[in-house]
């Protein structure tokens, strides 16, 4: 990647934190960390790797992104909105009642927005269903799922990884949020999941691992896994919940929490915004 094209993602991703912290204090709901922790994989996939068109968003050949960890909607709503899916200005509608921003993403009611995601688990079987589909169709379209790392804790996860594996799925690719936090506590706490890397390889896919903040990692790791053929791959990367405000960082309570204006304003001073 070069310099100066990874500079432009960076910045993006950057843009993204801010109004995030902005958004979400402004609407007093949503959740922060996830979305925090997903913006470089969400920024690269769309602005870097993927075939869309904001001009033609049913376009029977784009590529397809499912939001399996729905609750980083905000995140997803962000660069949609950026990229010209709907307009900037109904995003002070986020999660407000008859907004099209709900939540956890509409496929009914939001532009760009491939499947109604809020339940974990479901994204990575829809997703490989996208992909069976392109593979029936003869079409040569991708489909991408993002998932995190708490939603591996499903079992429907593990039954679309068995299914992707057995019909040698290479279309598809599977993005873990790796952030080590869910909800109530670490993912150690909560339920352990070992080592990632070793149990996707059980299941028949290739595992890769990878700086979930770093634009270009990311980049690298889907232009490597679109090489592979006859084998679903997982990225696994690794992320911090809350990236770049630091009382954020790591801490579940920030799973979903309304954002005060002193911390709001701490946030966008590290954010390196003076208010």
């Amino acid at each position: 990647m070069e310099k100066g094209r990874k500079e432009y993602l960076d910045g993006l991703c950057m843009k993204f934190r801010r109004d995030l912290i902005s958004l979400l204090h402004s609407v007093q709901t949503g959740h922060p960390g996830g979305s925090l922790s997903s913006a470089e994989i969400i920024t690269t996939l769309y602005y870097e790797k993927m075939n869309i068109d904001p001009k033609n968003p049913r376009d029977e050949n784009r590529d397809r992104f499912i939001l399996g960890k729905g609750h980083a909607a905000p995140m997803l709503y962000l660069v949609l909105a950026e990229m010209g899916f709907f307009p900037q200005d109904d995003l002070a509608s986020l999660r407000q009642l008859d907004s099209h921003l709900q939540g956890h993403p509409c496929a009914n009611k939001t532009c760009g927005v491939e499947l109604s995601t809020g339940p974990l688990g479901l994204g990575l079987s829809a997703g490989l269903g996208m992909a069976l589909a392109a593979r029936l169709d003869k079409k040569d379209y991708h489909t991408y799922v993002l998932m995190g790392d708490g939603e591996l804790q499903e079992g429907i996860i593990w039954e679309a990884a068995m299914s992707a594996s057995k019909f040698k799925v290479d279309n598809l690719l599977a993005i873990v949020d790796n952030n080590g936090v869910q909800l109530d506590g670490t993912i150690d706490d909560v339920m352990p999941l070992g080592s990632l890397a070793s149990k996707w390889k059980s299941f028949g896919w290739h595992p890769m691992s990878i700086d979930g903040h770093d634009v270009e990692q990311i980049s690298d790791a889907v232009d490597e896994a679109r090489k592979m053929k006859g084998r679903p791959v997982v990225i696994l990367a690794d992320t911090i919940k809350g990236k770049g405000v630091s009382f954020m960082e790591g801490k579940n309570v920030w799973h979903g929490k309304p954002i005060t204006k002193d911390e709001y304003m701490y946030a966008m001073k590290e954010l390196g915004v003076n208010l």
